[in-house]
């Protein structure tokens, strides 16, 4: 195929709408899970009122409840035609084995269509190939690579360093990671994807319109496929009310900043600049294709990497042991006087890349990922899935898994990946928190990359401390990544000793 038949008029969309938070709580919950049966099924009715709301704090915990108590690790949800697997060698099936069988289907296509157009992770076939062909050739370079750990670690020098000592330097200063983390994973993706510095993480300015517009454009659309009835969303986008009113603004102004990202790189030139937008603009000029990328890169290296960097702290706020053993670790590896870690050093940073991945076990940036099947088909437990059927695997729910992890599933201990000392991938299929299989996500190396380099920097210099009395638990806003309900207020604290200035 050619890359002029891969092009379309990405302008002339018809996509379905969703609906709020408030109106799924009272309206979609109470339809949810009319009954569990089946050979493969939980096995008995239950409420959505009393099984969830009232005894757990998120969905995605109740949802590991039912896949807990199932035989196979797999339930079925009548009333959405959903089947939802914790079974790694139903993941296998899905991502690697019957991939063709599987992909996103038109059902997401629309409810993500407004926001994600027809970008990497809202299409199938020919187009996904191609745009993930033309990312891969990009993110696979050496010279890429590097020149992406250079821009994470000037972030790191000039604004978050200074910026958590401006906070360490007053009494008891407080401020939200969660937030401090997306402005600087923003920035990040910005420079390394377009070429261009928003400068998100200088917090005497508010953040952009843009993010805000972004963050509130990706829970309204999460929010679509929380509904029971397609109906309710077509209504409230045809009459331009609600949800769908605020979802439209957003989206309005998350197109003028794309568009401006657009224009500022044809001013500045493509030939000498290596940014994955160049590529794109190389062999089209179509701007809402163009648009689509812009958003999509977006969403990739944003709100994925600042969730992981989220929750990861938050766990080691609880968890000190953990943290002394990853200083010790820095001690090590990484000379008193040295400013700054190499990528050769992080490399080679075995427990702490242990503890990150046994953080995202347990609070994956992404909970769930949906297929539907296009031809009828059985699951290796036995499971069949009728075609049609939303498919979805959930990789939050793995991590709590007895039969994939051991009675010790509920501990964060970042040895159980670790054999002598050295770091040992898991099985992706038991641990999906990076895709698996031919969707594996190609940006995964520098997302840990651009994590340790943070864990790094902000451990050898700085104490940081939960400031919130009984936050023994993770609430979930509703949302396309998991984010922190209320954040992540925290008191920062200059250590006694440390090294760099």
């Amino acid at each position: 195929m050619t890359e002029e038949n891969l092009m379309f008029d990405a302008g002339d969309r018809n996509w379905q709408s969703g609906v709020d938070w408030q109106l799924v709580s009272t309206v979609s919950l109470s339809l949810l899970l009319a009954t569990a049966d089946g050979e493969n099924d939980v096995g008995f009715p239950v409420c959505i009122t009393s099984s969830w709301s009232k005894d757990f704090d998120n969905l995605c915990d109740w949802y590991t409840h039912l896949l807990q108590k199932s035989r196979t690790q797999t339930i079925h949800i009548h009333v959405l035609g959903n089947t939802i697997t914790a079974n790694p060698s139903n993941v296998e099936h899905i991502l690697k084995t019957r991939f063709d069988n599987y992909p996103k289907g038109e059902p997401f296509s629309m409810i993500l269509g407004d926001l994600l157009g027809h970008g990497i992770f809202n299409v199938d076939g020919n187009l996904w190939r191609f745009q993930r062909k033309m990312a891969s050739l990009e993110l696979g370079s050496v010279f890429v690579r590097s020149s992406a750990f250079d821009k994470v670690a000037t972030e790191i020098k000039t604004r978050l360093i200074p910026l958590l000592y401006s906070v360490a330097g007053k009494n008891e200063g407080v401020l939200d990671l969660q937030d401090v983390f997306r402005r600087f994973s923003f920035d990040n993706i910005c420079k390394f994807s377009f070429g261009l510095d928003p400068g998100c993480l200088e917090l005497t300015l508010p953040i952009s319109h843009f993010a805000h517009s972004f963050d509130l454009a990706t829970k309204l659309s999460a929010e679509r496929a929380m509904a029971a009835s397609q109906w309710i969303w077509k209504i409230k986008r045809v009459l331009n009310i609600g949800s769908e009113r605020k979802l439209k603004e957003a989206i309005h102004q998350i197109n003028i900043l794309a568009k401006e990202v657009i224009k500022q790189r044809r001013k500045l030139g493509f030939s000498t600049n290596q940014d994955l937008l160049s590529r794109f603009v190389a062999i089209t000029d179509n701007e809402s294709y163009l648009r689509d990328i812009v958003i999509s890169f977006i969403l990739a290296g944003r709100d994925t990497v600042a969730s992981a960097l989220t929750s990861f702290f938050w766990l080691l706020a609880n968890h000190s042991e953990v943290e002394l053993k990853i200083r010790d670790e820095l001690d090590q590896r990484i000379q008193e006087n040295q400013d700054f870690a190499t990528l050769e050093q992080i490399r080679h940073l075995h427990y702490l890349h242990a503890s990150i991945s046994e953080s995202m076990r347990l609070y994956p940036p992404i909970q769930f990922d949906s297929k539907f099947a296009q031809e009828d088909d059985t699951l290796p437990d036995g499971t069949f899935v009728k075609k049609g059927t939303r498919v979805t695997y959930h990789p939050y729910a793995m991590g709590r898994m007895e039969a994939i992890w051991g009675p010790d599933f509920m501990e964060f201990k970042p040895e159980r990946w670790l054999k002598s000392g050295t770091f040992c991938p898991q099985c992706p299929y038991k641990y999906p928190v990076f895709q698996a299989g031919i969707r594996v996500c190609l940006g995964k190396e520098l997302a840990l990359v651009e994590m340790k380099s943070v864990a790094v920097a902000v451990l050898r210099r700085f104490e940081i401390k939960v400031d919130r009395v009984g936050y023994a638990a993770i609430r979930f806003e509703p949302g396309l990544t998991a984010t922190m309900k209320g954040g992540l207020p925290v008191v920062v604290k200059e250590r006694s000793t440390h090294a760099g200035p």
